[in-house]
């Protein structure tokens, strides 16, 4: 719908269209003020069933159906500037007037661009460098900035300037915090740990978010854009619920978002990447069969196990029963099931017990998630050194994280039936079958801190920070997803990263910030 009010210099709407993840009731309003008179007002609609037809313009100052919108024209000088303020609200119409008055008021656009400038060099600041050239300064600070863009804030403040939101879950207006916009499956590596030192204030809003989208949905989200989304794989809320909590960030129901991980261990939920999908099998076999009809099997298995890790840290800050904290902790070992000593990799196995026969180590997809074995078979956040023992020592898995850069760069595509661009950006990358522009690898080089070569660590972090990042806008090296490719940036940058999101025993068993 599109409105017009030629004498307020205003234009009210709202869109619907989405890909998914909304109730049925799902608005996004807006408003727009203008700072000149309209010449010439009209506007356009089309009917479903003619989705390529634009229309007739009319002289009417609405419309509504399917696809719509309005034209207007102005009588200008040479060079005169028309300005408009823009709010939006997925409340009402009334919320986005009231979003614009808060947001921008009487500002003139030097003004909201003045006040931006300064918000974002407070932000920026609160992290000091030296030492560098101009570049990287640059590129540090861009990267700093891309990871701050997510999770999108969901919540507005009322007329009493009182937190409510949209629910993308219920359809319902709610108190309380809400965001969206975040792919756990990325963010658990490197954004949210850099919340837990830098923000967390910020991140605790966000635990209290989790808290509602439990109450309202009955599951944690793992995809949210905005409601839950049938994407990507693992159970890893669970990850930062326990992060969170373990570094002592506080002023959310710790029980709640405990209650709602133990429903994540037991069965898969609205969509296949909320909950567990598979969790009959692992929580029976150890592992989610190859065979049985479940998609990238080893990864969900993978994570899983971390996420089971990181449970049994958090019950135990819980002080649960021994018993729920051994379990979790004895689940957390499942990935040795799915490590093939004989070959040295992470595979598929069969619900037999038997491995699946179609593995190469350089196939992507198929038991995994937009990589290969080489890069899942390092997805074992929690226990490096048990690693090491399955490969049969550490300098086996040295020499294997070695070939890792030294390997041809080749690959199986069927599982994808096309050279999907995650493969793209490994070629282009040119470090062998090292595929930084995705997730499940970026952490692997600070595994040389556990196999007594921390001096290679050094030196491929330095290696990947000044090949494949810039501060140019083709400076990352595949997705952004949601700040994660620059948390990992920012982290390496400042020496150090977080391999191990809610490693309670670096604490000695203390919460800290």
């Amino acid at each position: 719908m599109v409105k017009v009010f030629p004498k307020e210099r205003k234009i009210v709407g709202y869109c619907r269209n989405n890909s998914g993840g909304v109730p049925d009731n799902f608005h996004n309003y807006f408003v727009i003020y203008f700072d000149k008179d309209f010449d010439e007002i009209q506007t356009w609609k089309t009917s479903e069933n003619k989705k390529a037809d634009n229309g007739n313009l009319t002289q009417s100052l609405s419309a509504e159906g399917y696809h719509v919108g309005a034209v207007l024209s102005f009588k200008t000088e040479d060079n005169e500037k028309v300005t408009a303020k823009v709010a939006s609200s997925f409340i009402n119409l009334e919320q986005a007037e009231l979003n614009l008055k808060r947001e921008i008021g009487n500002d003139t656009f030097e003004q909201t661009k003045n006040k931006a400038a300064t918000l974002w060099n407070n932000e920026l600041g609160r992290i000091e460098i030296e030492g560098g050239s101009v570049e990287q300064f640059r590129t540090f600070y861009t990267a700093l900035y891309r990871v701050l863009l997510f999770p999108r804030k969901f919540y507005e403040l009322d007329v009493n300037d009182d937190i409510v939101h949209y629910s993308p879950y219920n359809g319902k207006v709610l108190p309380g915090y809400m965001f969206t916009d975040n792919g756990f499956w990325d963010t658990f590596r490197a954004v949210f740990p850099f919340f837990t030192i830098m923000y967390p204030d910020y991140l605790s809003q966000v635990m209290q978010g989790l808290v509602n989208t439990y109450k309202e949905s009955g599951w944690l989200p793992e995809w949210a854009s905005p409601g839950h989304r049938d994407c990507m794989v693992g159970s890893n809320s669970a990850v930062n619920i326990a992060d969170a909590y373990l570094r002592g960030i506080r002023g959310y129901d710790i029980n709640i978002l405990y209650e709602a991980i133990l429903k994540n261990t037991e069965s898969k939920g609205p969509v296949n990447s909320v909950g567990r999908f598979g969790a009959d099998y692992y929580n029976v076999l150890g592992y989610v069969p190859y065979n049985v009809g479940v998609n990238e099997n080893a990864a969900r298995t993978l994570e899983y196990a971390f996420a089971d890790w990181s449970i049994a840290e958090l019950s135990k800050a819980l002080d649960k029963p021994k018993e729920e904290v051994d379990l979790f902790r004895e689940r957390s070992m499942n990935y040795k099931l799915l490590f093939d000593p004989e070959i040295g990799f992470m595979r598929g196995k069969n619900e037999n017990g038997t491995w699946a026969n179609t593995f190469t180590p350089d196939k992507w997809g198929d038991a995994f998630t937009e990589g290969s074995s080489w890069h899942w078979t390092w997805c074992v956040f929690h226990d490096p050194i048990g690693l090491a023992e399955s490969f049969g020592g550490i300098d086996k898995m040295r020499n294997r994280l070695d070939e890792v850069f030294t390997a041809a760069p080749t690959f199986n595509d069927s599982y994808y039936g096309q050279q999907i661009h995650e493969i793209t950006e490994m070629l282009v990358g040119n470090m062998g079958q090292y595929a930084h522009g995705n997730q499940p690898i970026q952490h692997a080089i600070y595994l040389y801190n556990w196999l007594g070569q921390p001096w290679k660590s050094q030196m491929r972090a330095r290696d990947i920070m000044d090949k494949l990042y810039s501060s140019a806008p083709d400076g990352l090296c595949g997705d952004e997803d949601n700040g994660q490719t620059s948390a990992w940036y920012v982290f390496s940058a400042m020496g150090f990263y977080p391999v191990t999101p809610g490693n309670w025993s670096i604490c000695d068993g203390k919460p800290f910030i």
